[in-house]
């Protein structure tokens, strides 16, 4: 499966964990863990929380498209 977030990476850059996560978002930790494991994705809506909630541009946590990559 192709990697479309970065919600892992920046949780980990800023020490915090799936856990305090789902906490802050009324959410299950299964769901923070799949959105981690990109197994599933959250709605842009969650996304926009998540990216306030770790104080970054939505963006961030969005893996780039290669634009030239054939589909």
């Amino acid at each position: 499966m192709n990697e479309l977030n970065r919600i892992k990476v920046v949780l980990v850059e800023q020490k915090k964990t799936g856990k305090w996560l789902a906490g802050q978002l009324g959410v299950s930790v299964t769901t923070t863990s799949r959105w981690c494991s990109n197994s599933a994705q959250p709605d842009l809506q969650t996304l926009s929380k998540i990216a306030k909630l770790l104080k970054i541009d939505t963006r961030e946590l969005l893996v780039p498209t290669d634009l030239h990559e054939n589909f």
